[in-house]
Order: C-alpha cells, then structure tokens, then sequence
C-alpha cells in the first residue's frame, strides 16, 4: 500500500516541536507509560515536524516496534510513519517487510534476534517497522552512525518495560506518553503518571558531590563515604551484589553512597535501612531510569531526612497525552488536557491530536475552537 503524504506546506509548527528544535538536542527518546498511551502517535507527530522544518532525522528504536498489532494485547496500533530522507537504523529482517522503498546506506555490524542493524535512507512516505539495539552500548553507537550518515536529530523509540534509552547518558531529551489506556479515571491516570515523573525526575546532583562521585560513574561500582568525605569503600562491585556490602557500613558515620548500577527492591531494603540509621544520608544513582522501585518508596526514603539525586538528571521535554483506551473508559480530550496541564504544573503537556483537529477547525471556519 502507498501512502500520500500531508502537503508539508501545510503542517503548523507546534508548541512541542518549538521546544524540541530550539533547544538544540541531539537525540530525543519517546517513551509510553504502557501499551497505547500514545507513544507512537507523538513520535509521528516529530517525524512530520522535522520533515516540515527540513531537519535531518535518524530514527531507531530499543527492541521492535512498528507492528500492526502490539505484542502484548493485539489491540491495532499506528505504523510508524517515515518520511523521504529519514535515515532509518532497523534489523535486516524488518526490511523485509518495509512498506516503503529504501536504500542501503551503511552497516553497523551490531547483532540482533532480527539479524544485522542495518542504516537505511527513506525514500518515500509510508509506514515501517523498526527493530534496533537493545543494549545502551550498542545504541550509543547505533546513534554515533546515524549521525554520522548526516542525522542532525536522533529519534529513539521505547518498548513495553525499558526506560533505558531515556536516560540522560542517551538521550539529551524526553517524551514521556501518558493516556487513559493506563486504567482508572482522568484522576487515577494523574496519579500514576505523576508518580513516573517523582521517579525519572529526581533532581541531578550538584558539582560537588558529582565530582565526588565521578569515579563511580565512569568506571561502574559502588562508592561509600563517611560524612566526612573520607572514602569508606570504592570497588566495581555488581549493584545487584551490593545490599549486602552495603550493610557492612551501617554502624559507620556514613554520609553518601553511589550506585552505578539499576536499584532493585533488595538494594533498596539496604539503602533505607542506612537512611533509617544515618537520616542525613545522600544517594546518588545514575539516572531516575535506574530505580525500580515505587514513588511511595521515595517519599518513605525522603521523610527520613534522606536525599536521592542522580548523577545526571533527565531532561523532560514533554508529557503527550491520549484520551483513547482501546480497552474502554476513554477520556473527554478536551477535558484531560486541562487537568492535566493543572496537575503537571512546570512540565509541558500536550495532545498532538487535539492540536492538529483545533488546527483544521481554524482553517475551515476562521473561528478560534
């Protein structure tokens, strides 16, 4: 099936994308807070901006996606949607598949369960499936090629249960998706998206403490110091191995603990019964993509007088929202983007959608809707 795509000339610059392209990123992650909040609607929203305003982009994505159908609930889902001259970074076998025409530009010789991830260039507008890297290593080159073919703008896509290519140490910027498909009502969405965003969004650690901390953040490891700064433990130690470690320390007068790696539920148990012990103690971690634990868990933490701050901290470039759930209970759009523009106060929220029909609406009638 060929598809015509939208007259570019008629494609208004949205507020989002204003944002995206002034601040001058590099590489943009798109993330959903689960299946169909929107996640692939917002990307598609980008990829037609960047090809109005004639921006270079790459685009890949962590594992698969692009499917007619999401692997989870089989519900339908949109394509994405690629434009001529999107430098597309996918495995050989989704090439297969292509629903567009395309041209070989580069290898990567980086492996997948799909075959080589191969650097392709669009060129038509239609729809394609992406199937990338999933290891951070193996992005950050995925994204150096892309650059290098001539991307000026990396777009990185997300699957169902990693948050990884969000983290700062890969993406300059985020779009975090966020819709009624999460279950519940307008109220109940709120709560849990705002309750991501106490996650990914913990403060980044200041100058002094990072530069204390740095060694444990370019080698890998567990760092401990006494609140005098005097360095307890410093080791490339696993963080899976390092709740017990950690609990060695707990009758020392310690100030701050840095943990390169993810922070489960058992590192977690430690770190809290340090701050039980030690109130004033700080924790720094990566990235807020490196805590799997609850935002409850982190206002328990806090209230003990402990601090968590990341090393580097994640830029939110926006919250997209999808009132659509194709498992029932969608929301009046109009109405969850007023809620929430009023519950997320200091990030910018959107619908894309809803912009888009406003849009249409002005053109046809002249009429402000």
């Amino acid at each position: 099936m060929e598809f015509k795509h939208p007259t570019l000339s008629n494609i208004k610059t949205s507020p989002l994308w204003q944002r995206i392209h002034d601040s001058g990123m590099q590489t943009l992650a798109v993330m959903g807070m689960t299946k169909n909040t929107g996640k692939t609607v917002a990307m598609n929203h980008v990829l037609a901006q960047a090809a109005a305003a004639q921006v270079d982009i790459g685009l890949t994505s962590i594992g698969r996606d692009g499917e007619d159908r999401d692997q989870v609930f089989f519900n339908p889902k949109p394509p994405i949607m690629v434009w001529p001259g999107n430098l597309v970074a996918t495995a050989r076998e989704t090439l297969q598949r292509a629903k567009v025409r395309w041209k070989l530009i580069d290898s990567t010789q980086i492996d997948s369960p799909m075959g080589e991830i191969l650097v392709v260039k669009v060129l038509e507008y239609g729809e394609m499936e992406v199937a990338g890297a999933s290891r951070g290593s193996d992005q950050l080159k995925v994204i150096a090629r892309l650059r290098q073919c001539g991307a000026n703008l990396v777009i990185l896509d997300g699957a169902l249960g990693r948050s990884h290519h969000a983290s700062p140490a890969i993406a300059d910027g985020v779009i975090l998706a966020t819709g009624a498909a999460i279950g519940g009502g307008i109220q109940d969405v709120i709560r849990k998206t705002r309750d991501r965003l106490g996650i990914l969004g913990i403060k980044q650690a200041d100058d002094h403490v990072k530069a204390q901390c740095e060694a444990v953040f370019t080698q890998g490891g567990v760092g401990i110091w006494d609140q005098d700064g005097k360095v307890l433990f410093l080791e490339e130690i696993a963080t899976l191995n390092a709740g017990a470690k950690l609990m060695e320390y707990i009758d020392a007068k310690v100030g701050t603990i840095a943990v390169s790696g993810a922070v489960g539920r058992n590192l977690w148990r430690a770190l809290s019964s340090l701050a039980e012990r030690h109130p004033a103690l700080n924790v720094v971690v990566a990235d807020g993509t490196k805590l799997f634990i609850e935002n409850t868990d982190l206002l328990i933490f806090q209230k003990l007088g402990a601090k968590l701050v990341g090393y580097r901290g994640i830029n939110l470039t926006g919250i997209t929202l999808n009132p659509f759930s194709p498992m029932g209970g969608s929301f009046e759009a109009a109405e969850f983007l007023d809620v929430a523009k009023n519950a997320f106060v200091g990030y910018d929220v959107c619908d894309v959608v809803l912009e888009a029909t406003s849009d249409e609406k002005i053109k046809e009638t002249g009429e402000v809707a």
